[in-house]
């Protein structure tokens, strides 16, 4: 008589998905297929830049990007080193570079932050600089991304080459503007106290070009003194991280001397 019992399920018959999860991976298949088209045409890849990837979501990411593809190691370290210091030197990130061994990692750090870079790709650290390292290192890791060439030179400035300011031509132009516009107020006011026949009308507009004339000297005086604050802050700042000194922030994490290699300004 046969056993009517049915036979135990074999490795093979627990191994084989069942419709549902068929439909279910199919359907996420779509689903990221649809937010790839998506991204694609919110952004432009020709021309993708940090500040583009900084907008971008986490699925956004997931869905364009191949992690496979991914580049890693020394030359991920090397193209965001070229990457960083490009954005240095045109202002776009105030940081100092180094590159460490043991293990072999990139750091940027200023006065408000720092982070740090390793060879998988994984970053740590805090302030402003980790906000401004992050897209850099995921676009370098894209082998579709264009880095640009190596700078050379100093990449900032020593403290006290820094400029007091730089718009002394325009401050020159509102100089003569408002002597012109004091003389001009000066002699219609004196005229009209010294003639009847200029009046009222003359002495309301002769005042009025002198205040125009002492707001255009204040405003200058205005615009040089922010200029010297801006540029004893930028000294500050410089001083900081160590420009003109070994000197390091405070909250920057301890590197072994022989693991050093380079900083951008050597």
């Amino acid at each position: 008589m046969a056993d009517s019992r049915s036979e135990p399920a074999t490795d093979d018959d627990e191994a084989e998905p069942s419709t549902e999860e068929l439909r279910e991976e199919a359907e996420r298949e779509l689903s990221t297929e649809e937010l790839r088209k998506q991204v694609e045409e919110k952004y432009d890849f020709e021309n993708f830049r940090p500040e583009d990837m900084e907008r971008m979501t986490l699925e956004e990411w997931e869905a364009v990007f191949d992690p496979e593809t991914w580049i890693t190691g020394t030359e991920l370290l090397d193209r965001l080193e070229a990457d960083l210091k490009t954005r240095i030197r045109n202002r776009d990130v105030f940081a100092r570079i180094e590159r460490h061994e043991n293990p072999e990692r990139l750091v940027a750090y200023s006065d408000e932050g720092y982070a740090i870079v390793y060879g998988d790709g994984s970053v740590e650290g805090q302030g402003t600089v980790l906000r401004d390292v992050k897209p850099s290192v995921a676009l370098c890791s894209m082998d579709d991304y264009d880095v640009p060439p190596m700078p050379e030179g100093d990449l900032l400035p020593k403290p006290m080459e820094v400029p007091e300011g730089s718009g002394e031509f325009g401050n020159l132009m509102l100089q003569i503007i408002a002597g012109m516009q004091v003389i001009a107020g000066l002699v219609l006011a004196g005229g009209a106290l010294l003639t009847q026949e200029l009046g009222l009308i003359a002495g309301v507009a002769g005042v009025g070009f002198l205040f125009i004339g002492v707001l255009l000297f204040t405003t200058v005086a205005n615009a040089r003194l922010s200029d010297t604050f801006r540029a004893e802050e930028y000294r500050n700042r410089l001083r900081a991280i160590g420009i003109d000194s070994d000197e390091r922030p405070a909250f920057l994490p301890e590197f072994e001397a022989e693991g050093e290699l380079t900083t951008e300004d050597e």
